[in-house]
């Protein structure tokens, strides 16, 4: 509800030269490269402010070429103006490219801070592009080490330019370098969460994982077409048979046509975050052999479970009916519905045809009022279960929660929250980055709210009454021991040392 942002979304396409045919691209090899944008649509959950893909082909001039601009995909690309959209693909053709679908957690939003980011060069391996998903916590470290440096100069203010400067430090000699050897030293210097995909003008490519496995990062094979992407979605979409997730602190590379597997960093207990099965991910997508659908589900079931227990009204009178909040809540509202024998409507319709830009430039009513419809036909003087996914500042569920008696005429509204209660800040590529910017630490003294405390925050949101899930519920929903999450931001708990400095810096403030 609160629109989280989230960084960002990674694809990668490569037709290698096996001598073999793949049933999936029947096309020419060197323009296989027309798959990005279909890929970077399936991933256009996890970025919508700007688009783009950098092409490698070994007989043009320019052996990388990098195309990316603000907007959607189909703003981005052109989609909707053929002409212009084949002259795009035609002159960025390729056989290996890597894309990128962009929120903004740091950084403006013009357009050089859009990726993929290419740094050129006249030796070839020297000569680059690459996109990165997630967030340095260590970032403002690296920053004034680079600074510190003689003649140093840092043209953005985004980790992604301190990645590029490492990348390119670490390629620096005579001889071509060990691309394994190049990102192991260069890992050693992150805490954070860090997934890359990379290009070189040799028509080398790399896909990283970092050694917690923050972010998901999936891939597939069919004959020489490889492809791979931050979710599964594109690759199932797609039609590969078998899907894979890169395991945590591993990288494959292409090089030479073969593709191989490497481990970079030294195996860690994986850190998942568990936001990815609740919130971010595209509800088909499958991430690291989780179903974030049954996931989500099963939070429903788990918010059914917690209602009986609680009881705090009759909802078996007749008169009441759980309504999702669209879109990601809607699994949880279903499943919820199932369990306690009572109809799930969709009160609430989103409006999919309004921009996003359109939807900023808006006070927070304005914003509610274009994005949301209450058929009143639906809720008029009926008590509703409103199920969200996660309360993260409050301020547009408050407005909703206002609009849906005003226009909608409820007569009472109880949230339910698909998930513990946001105490935290996180330090790994969401932009919820101070204690102060979140809503549940207003109210809660301890690790999960008091009856008194869930009480005054109804109040205060509006509502009539607000129960959030248990910590325990997210664990065992997902189907991952909770040791092998990142829970920081309902527990206070980081994985990384950074994240731990971080937050305890913002608990002195």
């Amino acid at each position: 509800m609160d629109e989280l942002k989230h960084e960002c979304g990674l694809a990668a396409i490569y037709y290698r030269p096996t001598g073999e045919s793949s049933a999936l691209w029947p096309g020419k090899p060197d323009r296989v490269t027309d798959l990005m944008p279909r890929m970077l649509l399936d991933l256009q959950n996890r970025g919508q402010l700007a688009a783009g893909m950098s092409s490698f082909k070994p007989d043009r001039e320019q052996l990388l070429e990098t195309y990316k601009e603000l907007g959607t995909v189909s703003e981005a690309f052109r989609m909707t103006n053929r002409p212009k959209y084949e002259t795009i693909m035609a002159e960025h053709a390729g056989i290996a490219g890597v894309g990128h679908t962009r929120y903004a957690t740091c950084g403006p939003t013009n357009r050089s801070y859009a990726q993929p980011f290419e740094r050129r060069h006249g030796c070839k391996w020297k000569w680059f592009s690459f996109a990165f998903n997630g967030n340095l916590a260590n970032y403002e470290q690296l920053k004034q080490e680079a600074l510190d440096l003689e003649h140093y100069h840092l043209t953005r203010d985004n980790d992604t330019e301190i990645i590029q400067h490492l990348i390119a430090h670490a390629l620096e000699g005579q001889e071509r370098p060990d691309l394994v050897k190049v990102f192991t030293e260069i890992a050693k210097k992150l805490d954070g969460a860090y997934n890359l995909v990379f290009l070189n003008a040799m028509g080398d490519m790399v896909v990283l994982r970092d050694p917690l496995g923050l972010r998901p990062l999936c891939f597939a094979t069919d004959g020489p077409l490889f492809a791979a992407a931050s979710e599964s979605v594109p690759l199932l979409n797609m039609g590969f048979p078998h899907i894979q997730s890169l395991p945590p602190g591993e990288m494959l590379v292409i090089q030479n046509g073969q593709l191989t597997q490497h481990r970079f960093a030294p195996a860690r207990k994986s850190a998942h975050c568990f936001f990815e099965w609740i919130y971010f991910a595209n509800v088909a997508s499958t991430l690291d052999e989780k179903s974030v659908y049954l996931s989500r589900s099963r939070l429903g079931e788990e918010l059914a479970k917690m209602e009986r227990e609680r009881a705090l009204f009759d909802f078996n009178d007749g008169n009441t009916i759980v309504v999702p909040v669209p879109d990601t809540g809607k699994a949880a509202a279903d499943a919820m519905g199932y369990h306690l024998n009572l109809r799930v409507q969709e009160g609430l319709i989103r409006n999919r045809y309004v921009g996003r830009t359109f939807i900023e430039a808006g006070n927070r009513v304005e914003k509610v009022r274009m994005k949301f419809t209450p058929l009143r036909e639906v809720l008029e003087g009926k008590r509703v279960i409103l199920v969200e996914d996660s309360i993260v500042r409050s301020t547009t569920l408050k407005t909703l929660l206002g609009f849906l008696k005003e226009a909608g005429g409820v007569k009472e509204i109880h949230v339910r929250v698909a998930c513990p209660p946001i105490i935290a800040p996180c330090f790994y590529g969401i932009d919820m980055s101070t204690v102060k910017q979140l809503y549940a630490p207003k109210f809660m003294k301890g690790a999960e709210p008091t009856r008194p405390e869930l009480a005054a925050m109804a109040a205060d949101l509006g509502a009539d009454s607000l129960m959030y899930l248990p910590l325990e519920s997210v664990a065992r929903s997902i189907g991952v021991t909770s040791d092998r999450l990142c829970r920081a931001c309902i527990t206070g708990s980081y994985p990384t040392e950074m994240g731990k400095k971080r937050y305890e810096l913002e608990l002195a403030k």
